[in-house]
């Protein structure tokens, strides 16, 4: 009896698996096709691309492998997207293969590496684009001898005409559409849970937990539920009047701590971002101090003033003058450069908007001081950011010194501006 019970959970269980796992293919699916449905076109128009040539090795995949839909790649394969000036861009797969790549419904021809020359010369395409650039890294997948291989394949005809695909993948992963957005919420829901789960007395006990031992229960909880992350090991940190003390350390924490938490899922390709922070009780306190407080509230007042100016139809740079114009109008100091905080009664604020959806830090658009090339790029509906802020204020707790404030949750920019994806951080969390 006891053998056909366990039977019986272990078929339950397994029939679970499988059918959150179609599901999640086929999500994925529809956000395939939407976004060559609808994308594609408008972003190869724009960039004035005609064809698009993304090269793929077994063993070395473009970072937009994912994105248009995995595959077995023997050797060599390509995934080769033409616009003919029709509203359809003409899909193919050549040298990839797979039942789920053929069952996703993406692609209209597959084919052998080996069609690749008379594939290009039937449709002689004027620019073709490559995934090579040097400031945007998911646009980056050609290798140099893939690089050299192209070349040799296509001849000297073709090779003239090669061009830089780089805005293109920015604006292709970058911009969304509603199954993708679904899908991104979904992924945030479960982030932001285990994040205020994780700094709570679920997991914490003063005296006896240990920073790793929060970070590793975190990783316990993606484990459990078949996610990713695009940052390795959670950054679980303590700050103290001199900054950071310790992250993800054997660090004890104690009461009277401040916690950080830097974290970030990865769920059906679409990847989060986002902070949390908690204040261990000292004995006899029943709140959070009124200096730590009044620190996160001025955090509060700057992610309030940031949300209401971001606007679509800017550039990122343009955007974030009017953002420390709004801040400044409002009594914050503009930092001159990441923890260069002031002595100053005033709150120094600096703010890293930065894109983010297929990993933790995205290709669109970014209103961030580490992202300079594409602080030029326009601000569109449906772009995805992380509205990410470093707010300095002096609290008496600490004689003074300032407290680093960090705020961050995902948004998207619609045509009315900033609007949040689910319940954002609200308060400092309290640990008993």
């Amino acid at each position: 009896m006891r053998y056909l019970i366990l039977l019986l959970l272990l078929t339950i269980s397994f029939t679970s698996f499988s059918q959150e796992a179609h599901r999640r293919w086929r999500k994925m699916n529809q956000i395939r096709n939407d976004k060559f449905d609808l994308i594609l076109p408008e972003v190869m128009k724009e960039n004035k691309i005609d064809m698009w040539i993304v090269m793929c090795r077994e063993g070395s995949f473009d970072p937009l492998y994912k994105d248009l839909g995995e595959g077995y790649v023997g050797s060599t394969g390509y995934y080769v997207f033409s616009d003919d000036g029709s509203d359809r861009i003409e899909r193919a797969a050549l040298g990839i293969s797979g039942y789920l790549l053929k069952e996703g419904g993406a692609y209209d021809h597959f084919g052998s590496d080996l069609e690749l020359k008379a594939y290009v010369e039937e449709r002689d395409p004027k620019r073709i684009g490559l995934n090579i650039s040097k400031a945007i890294g998911g646009a980056d997948g050609l290798t140099h001898s893939g690089y050299l291989e192209l070349t040799e394949v296509l001849g000297e005809k073709y090779a003239n005409r090669f061009v830089s695909a780089e805005k293109l993948v920015s604006d292709f992963r970058s911009r969304r559409v509603a199954s993708e957005i679904a899908a991104y919420g979904e992924a945030c829901e479960l982030s932001y849970t285990i994040a205020e789960r994780a700094l709570s007395n679920e997991v914490i006990t003063p005296g006896v937990t240990t920073l790793e031992d929060v970070a590793w229960w975190i990783k316990e909880q993606q484990f459990k539920h078949n996610l990713e992350s695009s940052f390795g090991m959670p950054s679980v940190y303590l700050t103290g009047p001199r900054g950071v003390i310790a992250t993800s350390t054997d660090k004890i924490i104690e009461r009277g701590d401040v916690i950080m938490l830097d974290y970030g899922v990865g769920l059906m390709n679409m990847y989060t971002d986002m902070k949390r922070m908690a204040y261990v009780l000292r004995e006899g306190e029943t709140r959070v101090p009124e200096g730590i407080q009044n620190a996160f509230d001025q955090g509060v007042i700057v992610r309030d003033i940031i949300k209401k100016t971001i606007k679509p139809g800017l550039t990122a740079k343009e955007n974030e003058a009017k953002v420390y114009a709004a801040l400044t109008e409002a009594g914050f100091n503009k930092m001159k450069g990441f923890n260069k905080y002031t002595d100053m009664d005033k709150t120094d604020v600096i703010i890293g908007c930065h894109s983010v959806g297929n990993w933790g830090h995205g290709v669109g658009p970014s209103i961030a001081f580490f992202n300079p090339v594409r602080l030029n790029f326009e601000i569109k509906p449906s772009n995805l950011f992380s509205i990410e802020l470093f707010a300095y204020t002096k609290i008496p707790e600490w004689a003074n010194a300032k407290l680093r404030v960090p705020l961050e949750d995902d948004a998207i920019v619609t045509s009315r501006g900033v609007e949040w994806l689910y319940p954002i951080n609200p308060r400092v969390q309290v640990i008993k």
